[in-house]
């Protein structure tokens, strides 16, 4: 590998093009910049991350699409000269919680105690969909934080200050935490109506308790697949029941007939 520029080294890929990797070295960090196709623009990469570790003035809203260093790399920088942690991802610490640069206008918001998480979690975008790489396999974003995959804002969950990219705990409320029930008010009363998709929706009941109507969803689950249709339901799972609670509320609670009397078409 041969030197240039100052923090530029000439190196070739196996394909024999020439590649020029620029890095950096602040408060004993060694820090790697990227490898670019001309030693030009490796060289000018080299020289904005030194202005940004050297001048405070150089904040976070300064950022420009003509910059020559990369976006995420800008964040990191910044966060390394602010807060003396260097962390891979983009990610700026803040007082309490941090924030997670998916681009210069949008910005996730999560608790510290995710900190370790996404520092080692690369958050991925495709359209509306945020997601992340874990173990091969693709882990939804707000299915981490208890919202299923086919969950409608505002009916099952809502962010406490209206901004769905805040993340932290105590902005995210579960109003339906069970597969197939929808939470409801009537008459000022809190009920729970249990529903089923088999082509369409269908209304299995309306219960008192979120553990009937998510209990209902099982049994209407078990008699459709005893019918006959052939669907991978996801049951529920109440952890606040007894084996002997649940089988008695499984045995009393009433199903529609409309339900029980689906048939494979």
């Amino acid at each position: 590998m041969k030197k240039k520029s100052i923090g530029v080294y000439e190196t070739t890929l196996l394909d024999g093009t020439k590649s020029f990797r620029a890095s950096i070295t602040f408060n004993k960090r060694h820090i790697a910049l990227g490898s670019f196709d001309s030693e030009s623009k490796a060289s000018k990469v080299y020289k904005q991350a030194y202005e940004i570790l050297h001048d405070p003035e150089y904040t976070i809203d300064k950022y420009k699409e003509t910059d020559s260093i990369p976006f995420e790399k800008f964040i990191t920088l910044i966060n390394f000269r602010d807060k003396k942690m260097y962390i891979p991802n983009p990610i700026y610490l803040q007082n309490k919680y941090f924030e997670y640069y998916l681009s210069p206008s949008v910005v996730l918001k999560f608790d510290n105690e995710d900190l370790f998480y996404y520092s080692s979690h690369k958050i991925m975008q495709r359209g509306s969909h945020l997601f992340v790489a874990d173990y091969g396999s693709q882990i939804n974003i707000p299915s981490r934080y208890g919202i299923k995959n086919y969950a409608v804002e505002g009916r099952d969950y809502q962010f406490v200050n209206g901004d769905n990219t805040d993340y932290r705990y105590d902005n995210i409320i579960i109003l339906n935490r069970y597969n197939g029930v929808q939470q409801f008010t009537h008459k000022g009363f809190i009920k729970y109506k249990a529903v089923i998709h088999v082509k369409s929706n269908y209304v299995i009941g309306k219960y008192d308790t979120e553990n009937e109507a998510a209990i209902a969803y099982n049994k209407a689950a078990d008699i459709l697949i005893k019918n006959g249709i052939k669907k991978n339901y996801s049951l529920n799972y109440i952890e606040d029941l007894t084996a002997m609670d649940y089988a008695d509320i499984y045995t009393k609670i009433e199903i529609s007939d409309t339900v029980k009397n689906l048939k494979p078409v």
